[in-house]
């Protein structure tokens, strides 16, 4: 009897009000206007360690959805990821309530210098001891550039190039400016760290110029455990060379196999092994303890979303102004510099506003299952087995029931089925995820940046 593939489940939120659901927040048991004290999330952190989640994954955005309407009135007041606070400064706090749980925070390469990027992720890193990981993006809101003195965003394939660069920097600062044995911490010898195994970056390339110590000593897992969500080719490339784990969307199982595929058969093209990368699916649970329990919440939850609100963000996310079509205008996509993977789920999900406005009645656009734990569990075991995904990132609904929920209902389900993992594994969120030790393995692309001497 072959053992069964556990389940990785990450908790999908951000530092905001509202994320992917929207207008939840208007809801009488919701909580999610205390996201800017400390209590919020550092007791969703002890309630997802309590269900054995394996992450917090937080979405960031650098801009503002001014695309809908051509302003940001609907984005301010249904708060649509606006205000959205640092998710960085969460983790800390959040690590010292828990023990085991990871954290996966979004940080953009190209609005941050790479030689001040690798300083942050060293001290999460330690001050985790080991928990923390990077989802990389590479932005796509004109807003967000325009805020930081660029005209817009690079074009999509460009803003790749320069993120591999970035990568590569980060690879020699995090792997190679330190040797494994450079910190002594030998108190007669009054040496703290050898200066023969200590070596300067000096890195002159198209994008970076850099010429510096990291300024910081080896983390448990040096470069964070690297989360990427770009699907389209060339991001597909890019994950084949660097990601551990991508986080891609889908409403259709045969689509979703075939992106499962595709990025397998790209990592393996990239001299790394089909196993090396871990992929989980965006989905909504609404479970309760029973069908009609769980139906009822979902129909509760309805009264309260807002389906405009979630058009205003996948406008932003599709770079259409979707207010100007007609509830049955057939709305042409073309060519976009925004989010590849939304403009190809604009076609997929009618191609009509009224058409997106069905499918985003619960205020966001990833698949709801709704019933209880026993039925929820079905559907998460149907979709591992008929796509090979490997997990899901869960987005709240009502905060702070609709992870306690899952912790309460799904997760003893898919415990009991022996698709879920009944304790926490020693170590790294590297090696709990892989098992095989705290660094990132010698085929990664970051291996020969490791001597540097």
């Amino acid at each position: 009897m072959t053992q069964k593939k556990q389940l990785i489940l990450n908790a999908f939120n951000e530092n905001c009000v509202g994320h992917i659901n929207h207008g939840l927040w208007t809801h009488p048991r919701d909580r999610t206007t205390e996201y800017n004290t400390l209590e919020y999330w550092t007791g969703m952190a002890r309630t997802l360690e309590r269900g054995l989640f394996d992450g917090l994954f937080i979405a960031d955005i650098l801009g503002v959805y001014d695309v809908y309407q051509g302003n940001i009135d609907l984005t301010l007041r249904e708060s649509v990821q606006l205000p959205v606070n640092d998710p960085m400064l969460l983790v800390s706090a959040m690590a010292a309530a828990t023990r085991h749980l990871g954290f996966g925070v979004t940080v953009n390469p190209l609005s941050e210098h790479p030689y001040l990027l690798a300083r942050r992720f060293s001290t999460l890193d330690q001050l985790t001891r080991g928990r923390f990981g990077w989802n990389i993006v590479t932005g796509y809101l004109d807003s967000a550039a325009r805020a930081i003195g660029q005209q817009r965003q690079l074009l999509h394939d460009e803003r790749y190039e320069r993120a591999d660069e970035c990568l590569d920097v980060l690879y020699q600062l995090l792997e190679g400016s330190w040797e494994d044995d450079a910190v002594k911490r030998d108190k007669a010898a009054r040496i703290f760290a050898d200066p023969a195994k200590v070596h300067q970056v000096r890195h002159h390339g198209r994008y970076y110029d850099v010429e510096g110590y990291h300024l910081c000593e080896p983390s448990p897992q040096r470069t964070p455990v690297l989360f990427q969500a770009g699907t389209s080719g060339r991001g597909q490339v890019f994950a084949a060379r660097h990601a551990e784990v991508v986080f891609i969307g889908g409403n259709d199982k045969a689509a979703v196999r075939q992106t499962v595929q595709e990025l397998r058969k790209q990592v393996v093209k990239a001299g790394r092994r089909a196993d090396d990368l871990k992929i989980v699916l965006g989905l909504t649970l609404v479970p309760a303890a029973t069908e009609r329990e769980a139906r009822d919440k979902h129909d509760e939850y309805l009264r309260h979303a807002s389906p405009e609100a979630g058009l205003a963000h996948f406008s932003s996310s599709v770079g259409i102004d979707l207010s100007r079509h007609g509830l049955d205008e057939p709305i042409e996509s073309g060519q976009t510099n925004a989010i590849q993977s939304s403009v190809r789920a604009l076609q997929q999900l009618g191609g009509t506003r009224r058409k997106l406005l069905e499918h985003f009645k619960l205020g966001g656009r990833y698949p709801a299952i709704v019933g209880d734990g026993n039925q929820v569990a079905d559907e998460l075991q149907s979709w591992a087995d008929e796509t090979g995904i490997d997990g899901f990132n869960i987005t709240r609904t009502v905060v702070p029931e609709s992870f306690e929920d899952v912790v309460d209902f799904v997760v003893p389900e898919l415990q009991n089925r022996g698709l879920y993992k009944t304790a926490y594994a020693e170590g790294s969120l590297r090696h709990k995820l892989f098992g095989q030790g705290d660094r990132l393995p010698e085929r990664h692309a970051a291996a020969q940046f490791r001597q540097l001497a």
